[in-house]
């Protein structure tokens, strides 16, 4: 599904990613973790094409999009979170959902005004299963800004899913959360990836990544100092003593 061979990433004199080599498989759930600052977001803002890469090359289904520009990235089914919640706030849950969903289709084929007063039945229909899927269904009229914490991060993770993706990027969708909060996040995770959806998890709540992902990465100063499936990693010495303690 997503290939990242030799991919780096300066800023100044700083190696932020430095010749990153990362294979994610079809239906697969990845976890990618490490110290602040150890490259992990500027990862993810790489393969979406929010940055540029100063070497290496990024595949996506076979293809190299490493200069593809990031709206046709999405069209082509990569979608993400924000570590820091980018939710259009003066808009409603539904209408946050509805601009997600028709960023992909012909806005002049099927007429703006018409589709933002409602649409045609399939997209109310999908829109309807979004916020069902996230339990903001009782909340879909109300302002985004005036969400709890916790609903906007559902809601950043419903719109990601508006888009339709074959590829979803979560960046610490956790950030905030309760521990009831943090199960759920677990079980919708594990439902997408039976709906066929491959995920690239970063995230620092060990209990969710070790809990959900089939191989987890591990970043530090930008370089991968590990990879292997949860519970290697969690008994590797050299990840122990940069990120999750404990020494060698």
């Amino acid at each position: 599904m997503l290939d990242l061979k030799g991919v780096s990433r300066t800023f100044g004199g700083v190696r932020a990613v430095d010749d990153l080599d990362l294979t994610i498989g079809d239906g697969e759930i990845v976890g990618l973790i490490g110290p602040n600052g150890s490259g992990k977001s500027t990862t993810v803002n790489l393969v979406t094409g929010l940055l540029p890469l100063t070497a290496g090359v990024v595949y996506f289904r076979g293809e190299d999009i490493t200069d593809l520009p990031t709206h046709k990235r999405l069209a082509a089914g990569i979608a993400r979170t924000f570590q820091n919640i980018r939710l259009f706030g003066q808009l409603s849950v539904w209408q946050n959902l509805w601009v997600a969903q028709n960023s992909l289709e012909d806005r002049a084929a099927r007429g703006f005004f018409v589709r933002w007063l409602g649409g045609p039945s399939a997209v109310r229909s999908e829109i309807s299963q979004l916020l069902e899927f996230s339990g903001l269904a009782h909340k879909q009229d109300e302002l985004a800004a005036n969400l709890a914490f916790g609903e906007q991060r559902r809601l950043e993770l419903a719109r990601a899913l508006a888009a339709k993706p074959k590829l979803l990027l979560l960046d610490e969708p956790a950030a905030g959360m309760n521990s009831e909060e943090i199960g759920q996040l677990r079980t919708r995770i594990l439902a997408l990836r039976e709906r066929g959806i491959t995920i690239l998890l970063i995230e620092h709540v060990m209990e969710l990544v070790m809990g959900v992902a089939d191989r987890i990465a591990v970043l530090n100063f930008g370089q991968k100092i590990a990879e292997g499936p949860p519970a290697e990693i969690q008994a590797d010495p050299l990840v122990r003593s940069a990120y999750l303690g404990g020494g060698a």
